[in-house]
């Protein structure tokens, strides 16, 4: 080895002692004789010492030495003055006196500053991702990501689950999202998908008798990309038989809880973590992914609404829509400029307009709907809403969902204006009993609420050849700060009800046959009744780490378009790569 010690390793106790270290320079001190390095290396740093008097070859490389180059320091250990002392540095007692320093290899000056944590532009940190990887903060991230995913794997070989790899070449399923697509040499015209998840090769474990198995899954789908997306994603990916929906979730939640406890710093705000149905998460929150760090609930008011002269509200609740509002606690002086600015976030959303009342001081209203709530009418809201003096309600009147996805957004914004969530708080809460399906009046058919191997609950079953818009769903997301971060479900494990979700979501036999005619022969060969989970690691690192998106917590992530700005990916191949593989590429 190059060195006999870290830089974050060496104490008081290790004064007098002769040591090596090699790292990187994280800054460089010239006082005029004595040269001090901050010699860093991912465990942490250490102060260097370059005294002519002590070494003169020592102080020579001392001053040529410049940021980012990579030295190996002998020297010996001494304690620092007791002024001297860093308490924020876990050397800060000691520093290095070299007797000995070697460059090993000079560097160009790099386009950002490595020793400091201030914004650089994501671009150039894209671009040279191996330098802006050095940064205190991208290792705190990646360490991080490295320490949940070992607590994980101990967590559940503790608990007789078995890690298996699955392939990444699979045959192409649709699941929602595009699959890529990989070309087969050897069979020309044909191609294998890159997996949107290992879905039905877990199942089929579970035909195979393993009972609890799990991997840490790599997994890739061509949509849009935004913060908490990337191409190819990693999810702990999860698999039980012999359980029902309680296990499961059980076993997740015990997972999460030691994770946030052992693993972070962050506080977990609930235990046990609470359970909403998807009714009541879209009726309180607007989104089945609430952040239930902070309150700002809605309140349907459809019932008052519908007394008042206002059409807009009227109008809603004669079509069969909702009027709901929001409260902004405090925000009762908000001009009718910044209203409207609040009315571009709704209608972004969806939602035609925003009507919008302030309470007074002495108990009356003001503002654009403030004049169809008057005397008993706006007593009644208030009490409906639990709107104070200085507070700000706001209204959206329209179909349901609209509603929900406005107010939801409304709900965001004043979280992020009144800083109300905390990164440095986990909240967790599981949402069930999801409509199995959702009608597609576009294509006049059922479309999975979740996927299509998704069992319903075992007392709505018989509504899937009576009322599928009824069935719930055996399914359980787990949400986290307003981000899904696992979905999972109980899966059908017989081949005639899954054949009946086929035929409900529109599928004809000899298409199902072709697509998933190993399951459905598999499921002939005694499988066992079973159900799983797959948390989304990357978004789990990136809300312990407070980050704002996961390409934070992942090595060499792509950018918004899905481009490798590093490597330049993706890019043109040679002519003959595309000849051995019977591809033509056909110009826009």
């Amino acid at each position: 080895m190059l060195k006999t010690h870290t830089c974050g390793e060496l104490r008081k106790e290790h004064v007098g002692q002769t040591v090596t270290l090699a790292g990187w320079v994280n800054r460089r001190r010239d006082h005029g004789g004595l040269i001090f390095i901050d010699l860093r290396d991912r465990w942490g740093m250490t102060q260097i010492v370059a005294d002519p008097a002590q070494s003169g070859e020592a102080h020579k490389a001392a001053s040529e030495a410049r940021g980012e180059y990579v030295l190996q320091v002998t020297g010996v250990v001494r304690a620092r003055p007791e002024e001297m002392v860093n308490p924020d540095l876990g050397t800060g007692e000691i520093e290095l006196e070299a007797t000995v320093i070697k460059i090993l290899n000079p560097a160009k000056t790099p386009p950002f500053y490595i020793y400091s944590d201030e914004k650089v532009e994501e671009a150039l940190r894209m671009k040279y991702r191996y330098l802006d990887l050095r940064r205190r903060r991208m290792q705190r991230n990646l360490i991080l990501r490295h320490q949940v995913v070992k607590y994980i794997r101990d967590f559940l070989a503790e608990r007789g689950f078995v890690e298996i790899e699955t392939p990444v070449l699979f045959k192409t399923t649709p699941e929602g999202a595009r699959d890529y697509l990989v070309p087969s040499r050897v069979h020309p015209g044909k191609f294998y998908a890159l997996p949107q998840s290992p879905q039905q090769l877990k199942q089929l474990l579970m035909v195979a008798g393993y009972e609890r198995y799990f991997q840490i899954a790599r997994c890739f789908r061509d949509e849009d990309q935004r913060g908490d997306r990337q191409p190819e994603f990693t999810q702990l990916d999860l698999e039980m038989s012999f359980v029902e929906r309680a296990d499961v979730m059980s076993l997740i939640e015990t997972l999460m809880t030691g994770i946030v406890k052992d693993v972070s710093d962050c506080e977990l705000l609930y235990e046990p973590f609470p359970r909403l149905t998807y009714k009541e998460a879209m009726d309180r929150f607007g989104t089945d992914r609430p952040d239930l760090r902070y309150g700002l609930e809605l309140t349907d008011v459809s019932a008052i609404a519908a007394k008042t002269e206002f059409k807009v509200f009227t109008g809603a609740v004669e079509a069969g829509g909702a009027v709901k509002a929001l409260v902004a606690p405090g925000c009762g002086d908000y001009s009718r400029r910044q209203a409207e600015e609040l009315e571009v976030i709704v209608q972004e959303a969806g939602a035609k307009g925003l009507a919008w009342l302030a309470v007074n001081a002495d108990g009356t209203a003001r503002g654009g709907a403030a004049r169809f709530f008057e005397g008993e009418r706006l007593a009644e809201l208030l009490e409906a809403t639990g709107a104070q003096p200085g507070d700000l309600v706001l209204f959206v009147a329209d179909e349901y969902t609209m509603v929900s996805a406005a107010l939801d957004a409304l709900r965001r914004e004043f979280a992020r204006r009144l800083e109300l969530a905390d990164p440095k708080k986990i909240s967790f809460c599981w949402v069930i009993d999801f409509p199995l399906f959702f009608w597609n009046e576009e294509e006049q058919r059922w479309d999975p609420s979740h996927h299509l191997f998704t069992a319903p609950l075992p007392e709505d079953a018989h509504l899937l050849y009576t009322d599928p818009g009824a069935a719930r769903g055996a399914q359980y997301d787990l949400v986290c700060n307003g981000y899904e971060v696992a979905g999972g479900s109980i899966r059908i494990h017989d081949r005639a009800m899954q054949e009946r979700v086929f035929e409900l979501i529109g599928l004809d036999m000899a298409t199902a046959r072709e697509r998933f005619g190993h399951m459905l022969e598999a499921f002939e060969y005694g499988t066992p009744p079973h159900g799983g989970i797959a948390p989304g690691i990357d978004r789990i690192v990136m809300l312990l780490a407070g980050e704002p998106n996961i390409r934070e917590v992942i090595a060499f992530p792509k950018n918004q378009q899905a481009s490798d700005m590093m490597a330049d990916a993706p890019s043109v191949v040679e002519p003959i790569q595309l000849e051995e593989l019977h591809i033509r590429v056909v110009e826009d």
